[in-house]
């Protein structure tokens, strides 16, 4: 019998207890441990964020499913890794915390054959000074219930603006809150939301909306941009999120490192070493994405954090330094192995990137200002299930088994920015690329992109997609009848 734990039951180590539950006879155990009691479809956050859905829309509880479908849960947090057990006990395990309340209650060892590390990111609110949720008029929609709160401010500004007769118009801020944030796309997702939820409430003439962001350029998104087919024509995504803006009146602060935020008021440096602020009455910044400063420890309970982690976990990705100009595809992980323990994986976002797929940029003041790269969504379904596959066929041949692949160099991801809500209000921004790691060696005529697979449109069937897809994933997550037809 094996015992696979895996730890974090977001998206990827949600998708890959479902995978492997379905797959192993039942005299393998599937373990999820993790502090959260409830599964979110986090891409559905921004509609609760403007009030088109609850948080009971995108969320529900683990504990039934995973007592129904047979996979072993534990409500604790991880504390460190031990990936070569103890002295006495060789084999490996896991310290994780039960928390009751505020109460730091019970550690357990918890033993494995084969690890998943599907902890995702720490929202890192805390490297921006003053960016907290639900403070100095900033909020997030990171998470369901930051999202419920987003809206609980957004709807009051609307609802002031109604009564209001001030012809001094209010002003929203929304974009990345730390000089290498990630997820723009879901900054962008909600910018285009907002303008519209304004419009909705006939207040849109009462508000300038500006994007802020650390991208160099409008439609970067964290993937150094792309060029794509619109309408059959190639178009850069800068040219195409450019036109989007200006057709909704949105204007954009780019380059922009935000590093303090006050009531009302955001202090960033720009990439020429200036330092501005930028003031709001609602803003929506995404936080730095971090990871979780996990410790590690050999057999004899000395430190060996550095041979799994670098920030995020390592795994078999060249983490070599280079200059920008030498990064390859062949830089990125194809299997999510460990490469000292290798029964140790860590797919979506728990893997350390070798590098950011943007260019990286300093401020004239030495600063960082670009953004890391997005392992959210598909990729972290995707890496999940390899993940899965690999350790499925490894219990099946009793050995260790030849992994399963797939680089993000060589995997496609699309996204679909929707505006509005209901079948028949709303507009869809639907980008699919092909690679998300541009390969500029095999694609050197188009950006490192396949055009064929690369395309833009804009139009009411994406949105129709993008609800279609939230109910879609729902039913996958809840592990419905033959949920495994539905693709990462």
């Amino acid at each position: 019998m094996a015992k696979i734990v895996i730890v974090g039951a977001g998206i990827a180590g949600h998708t890959a207890a479902a995978h492997l539950r379905r797959k192993l006879s039942t005299e393998h155990e599937v373990l999820v441990v993790s502090p959260n009691r409830n599964y979110q479809w986090v891409p559905s956050n921004i509609w609760v964020g403007i009030g088109r859905m609850k948080a009971k829309d995108v969320f529900f509880p683990l504990i039934p499913l995973y007592k129904k479908k047979g996979i072993g849960y534990k409500q604790a947090k991880l504390v460190s890794f031990h990936p070569e057990g103890d002295a006495i006990e060789q084999k490996p395990y896991v310290l994780i915390e039960y928390l009751y309340g505020d109460q730091k209650e019970q550690q357990e060892k918890v033993s494995y054959d084969y690890l998943i590390n599907a902890t995702g990111p720490k929202l890192a609110f805390d490297l921006t000074q003053g960016l907290v949720p639900g403070t100095n008029k900033t909020y997030s929609v990171c998470t369901y219930d930051h999202a419920e709160h987003a809206w609980q401010g957004l709807s009051k500004l609307i609802q002031e603006l109604k009564k209001s007769q001030s012809k001094e118009k209010a002003k929203i801020l929304i974009g990345t809150g730390h000089p290498k944030a990630t997820c723009q796309g879901a900054a962008f997702e909600y910018i285009l939301n907002v303008e519209q939820e304004l419009n909705r409430h006939k207040v849109r003439d009462k508000v300038e909306i500006t994007w802020i962001s650390n991208e160099y350029a409008l439609g970067d998104f964290g993937m150094d941009g792309m060029l794509m087919s619109v309408g059959g024509k190639p178009m850069a995504s800068e040219d195409l999120v450019e036109m989007v803006f200006a057709d909704r009146d949105i204007k954009w602060i780019l380059g922009a490192g935000v590093t303090k935020v006050e009531e009302g008021k955001a202090h960033y440096e720009n990439l020429e070493g200036e330092f501005k602020t930028e003031e709001f009455d609602f803003a929506m910044l995404i936080p730095a994405f971090s990871g979780h400063g996990f410790k590690a420890f050999d057999k004899n309970n000395i430190e060996i954090t550095d041979k799994l982690f670098k920030g995020f976990m390592i795994v078999d990705a060249d983490y070599t330094p280079k200059p920008y100009e030498e990064w390859s595809v062949q830089d990125w992980p194809e299997t999510y192995q460990n490469p000292s323990y290798p029964n140790i994986f860590a797919p979506g976002i728990a893997f350390a990137p070798p590098h950011s797929i943007s260019r990286p940029r300093k401020s004239k003041n030495g600063t960082d200002i670009f953004p890391s790269p997005p392992r959210t969504g598909m990729p972290s379904g995707i890496t999940a299930k390899l993940v899965a596959d690999t350790i499925i066929d490894s219990i099946n041949t009793g050995i260790l088994s030849k992994p399963h692949k797939g680089s993000m160099g060589n995997m496609g991801a699309a996204c679909i920015a929707s505006s509005g809500y209901g079948m028949l209000k709303g507009r869809g921004i639907s980008i699919t690329t092909f690679p998300i790691v541009p390969d500029y060696i095999k694609y050197p005529n188009t950006a490192g992109r396949d055009l064929k697979k690369t395309f833009g449109a804009l139009g009411l069937a994406g949105h129709w997609v993008k609800l279609s897809l939230h109910y879609a994933f729902i039913y996958k997550a809840k592990m419905n009848p033959f949920w495994w037809f539905i693709p990462e």
